[in-house]
C-alpha cells in the first residue's frame, strides 16, 4: 500500500470512528432516515423495500425517506450507500443484484459487498418469472427456445441492466438453452422499464422478479411461461417451474434485505434488526407480499452476513459452470 493510500485509509477510518461515536452519543433516530432504493420506482426491489420501510418506520417511530437512485443494475445506489456516513441515517435496500450478481459481472465495482456494508436483515425472497409479449406464438418455455432457434435474430430479451436480478435470470436461461447467439439482449435502467418494454413489444421476453408483474399477467399484457424457483408460486399456481418446463438445471430467485454502511454502531444495527424482524413477521405484511409473489423473510445480522457470502459464492460457481455470457 502506498503512503498516500495509507493516509486516505487512516482518515476514512478516523471519520467512521468519529461518526459512530457521535451516533451512539445521540438519541437515535433524531431525524429522518434515508433508505436508498438502487432501482427506479415500481421495480421489485423498490416495491418490497417501500412496504418494509413503511412498517419499520412505524415501529421505530421515525420517518424513513425512500431515495431512488437507479441505474447500472443497482450499483450506482449501492456505491452511494457504501460511501455514506455510518451513523444510522443512510441505509440501502440491498438485493441479490447489488450483493451477489454485480461483484461477479463487473470487474471494477465502486464498493465491496462484504467489506463496505453491515448486514441488518433479509426482507423477502421472490420468484423470478419468465414472461413473453402476447404476440409471441408460444405457450411454454420449450416452445420459446424452439422459436429462438428457428428464427435467429428475431427475439429480443429485456433486462434491468448489467448486474441486475433479471440480467442474471435471463442470461442463465439463454445460456443453458443455447440461444445466446440467436437472441438479442436489450438492457434497460431498471425492472419497471424492462417490463414496460416487454409489454409494449419492444422486447419479446423478460425473466425477472415477480413483484409488479402479476397484475400484467392477469390483464393479459404479458403471458407467463415459468417460474425460476424450486416450487410453483401460490399467486400463479398454474405456471410451472423451469424444472417442470423441461429445464431441471435452471434455478434463480431474487432476495431483498437491509444493509447499512460498514461501521454503523452495533446498538443501531440491533434496533434496526429487531424492527425489521417485527415488521416482516406481521401477518398482514406476509399477506401483502404473498399477493405480489414474494415470501416475507427476516434474520439476524450474523446469519444475513453468512447468507450474502453463500449467495456470492453460489453465483460465482454457477457462472463458471454454465459459462454464462453477460453481453
Amino acid at each position: 500500500m502506498s503512503v498516500r493510500r495509507g493516509v486516505r485509509a487512516a482518515l476514512a477510518a478516523t471519520a467512521a470512528a468519529l461518526a459512530a461515536s457521535w451516533a451512539t452519543a445521540q438519541p437515535w433516530p433524531a431525524r429522518p432516515i434515508r433508505m436508498i432504493s438502487p432501482n427506479p420506482a415500481g421495480g421489485a426491489n423498490d416495491t418490497v423495500g417501500r412496504l418494509a420501510a413503511a412498517r419499520v418506520a412505524d415501529i421505530l417511530g421515525a420517518q424513513i425517506v425512500v431515495d431512488n437512485r437507479g441505474g447500472a443494475g443497482g450499483t450506482i445506489g449501492a456505491e452511494l450507500a457504501a460511501r455514506a456516513a455510518p451513523d444510522g441515517y443512510t441505509l440501502l435496500a440491498a438485493s441479490v443484484s447489488t450483493h451477489a450478481f454485480a461483484p461477479i459481472i463487473h470487474r471494477k465495482l465502486g464498493y465491496d459487498p462484504l467489506r463496505d456494508f453491515t448486514p441488518i436483515s433479509l426482507f423477502a425472497i421472490a420468484q423470478n418469472l419468465l414472461v413473453v409479449h402476447p404476440s409471441v406464438p408460444v405457450s411454454n418455455a420449450q416452445q420459446l427456445v424452439a422459436l429462438a432457434r428457428a428464427k435467429p435474430g428475431t427475439l429480443n430479451y429485456a433486462s434491468a441492466g448489467g448486474g441486475s436480478t433479471s440480467h442474471f435470470a435471463v442470461s442463465l436461461f439463454v445460456g443453458l438453452t443455447g440461444i445466446v447467439k440467436t437472441t438479442v439482449h436489450v438492457p434497460y435502467k431498471g425492472g419497471a422499464p424492462a417490463l414496460a418494454a416487454t409489454m409494449a413489444g419492444e422486447a419479446q421476453f423478460y425473466f425477472g422478479p415477480m413483484p409488479g408483474m402479476t397484475p400484467h399477467v392477469a390483464s393479459g399484457r404479458v403471458r407467463a411461461l415459468a417460474v425460476g424457483g424450486t416450487k410453483r408460486s401460490p399467486v400463479l399456481p398454474e405456471v410451472p417451474t423451469m424444472a417442470e418446463a423441461g429445464f431441471p438445471a435452471y434455478q434463480s430467485q431474487g432476495w431483498f434485505g437491509l444493509v447499512a454502511p460498514a461501521g454503523t454502531p452495533a446498538p443501531i444495527v440491533t434496533r434496526l434488526n429487531r424492527a425489521v424482524v417485527e415488521a416482516m413477521n406481521a401477518p398482514d405484511m406476509a399477506q401483502k407480499l404473498t399477493a405480489i409473489g414474494v415470501d416475507a423473510a427476516s434474520d439476524t445480522p450474523e446469519r444475513f452476513d453468512r447468507f450474502i457470502r453463500d449467495q456470492l459464492e453460489l453465483h460465482r460457481r454457477i457462472v463458471a459452470e454454465v459459462g454464462i455470457r453477460f453481453d
